[in-house]
């Protein structure tokens, strides 16, 4: 089964590798048939602190990381809603240096690094 993706909006960066993104939905109300709007927060795990309040950002849903953190992030959005490559490939690039025992440096340094790597392929 494929796992879940949504996007929505930073609403805190506070936490230390943590993001709060408010995620809105739209539907028709069964009974007076108008748009109804309704948002939830996710804790979203971001391994190298890249997001900031306001940023839309893609989230997908894992295993989970602590109490209330069971999703990370894809990446951040363009204003069209398309992922951005660079950033996406920086942040697999810093989660794996994570998964394989490096440390919070050498995770930044490999993020910035995919991140340099794929804008030169664009």
């Amino acid at each position: 089964m494929p796992k879940r993706q949504l996007e929505g909006i930073v609403a805190s960066a506070k936490g230390n590798k943590t993001i709060v993104v408010s995620v809105e939905r739209r539907f028709a109300h069964p009974l007076l048939k108008k748009t109804v709007r309704r948002s939830k927060k996710y804790h979203a795990h971001d391994e190298s602190n890249r997001y900031h309040e306001g940023q839309r950002v893609r989230i997908e849903e894992c295993r989970p990381i602590s109490k209330t953190k069971s999703w990370t992030v894809i990446g951040a959005l363009t204003p069209a809603g398309e992922l951005i490559a660079s950033d996406a490939a920086a942040q697999a690039a810093a989660a794996d240096a994570v998964a394989h025992g490096a440390s919070a440096e050498e995770a930044e340094r490999a993020a910035q690094d995919a991140a340099a790597h794929a804008s030169d392929g664009q």
